[in-house]
């Protein structure tokens, strides 16, 4: 990974079979690559880092732009993770989101680096999935 990494927020021009590559080997599960794409569409921010011409990381965000937002999918090839991309990308959704309430979705293991962005764990929050025993797969703790 070079230094110069740029983080871009347009989807114009994505290899969405790229993205689905990245996602999977994050390792954050499987996507179709036309399912990202959607996802990605109907996101209210996008973030994607690039080493050149190289994808290297994508995020998303859900936001009502006033109160709260959700950041969903943030992840990194694996040779990314662990040199200050995340935090690049964690600084640069935030800031753009604005809003003060930020919820995210993270994989088990990952909490201290969010915790450093001042996330703390919900003992409130539930979920309705259309598939609890693949939700499970994907990280997602279903009690």
């Amino acid at each position: 990974m070079s230094k110069d990494i740029t983080l871009t927020f347009d989807i114009e021009g994505i290899d969405w079979k790229e993205a689905a590559s990245i996602f999977e080997r994050a390792p954050l599960g499987t996507r179709e690559p036309d399912v990202l794409r959607r996802t990605f569409e109907n996101s209210d921010l996008t973030c994607f880092a690039w080493d050149g011409e190289t994808m290297v990381g994508i995020a998303r965000a859900l936001s009502d732009r006033t109160v709260h937002s959700v950041i969903y999918d943030l992840c990194m090839l694996p040779e990314c993770q662990g040199k200050g991309l995340g935090t690049r990308m964690m600084k640069a959704m935030l800031e753009r989101l604005g809003t003060p309430g930020v919820v995210l979705w993270s994989v088990p293991g990952k909490e201290p680096f969010y915790a450093r962005f001042g996330f703390k764990p919900m003992l409130t929050a539930m979920a309705r999935f259309e598939d609890p025993e693949r939700s499970a797969a994907g990280g997602y703790i279903i009690l």
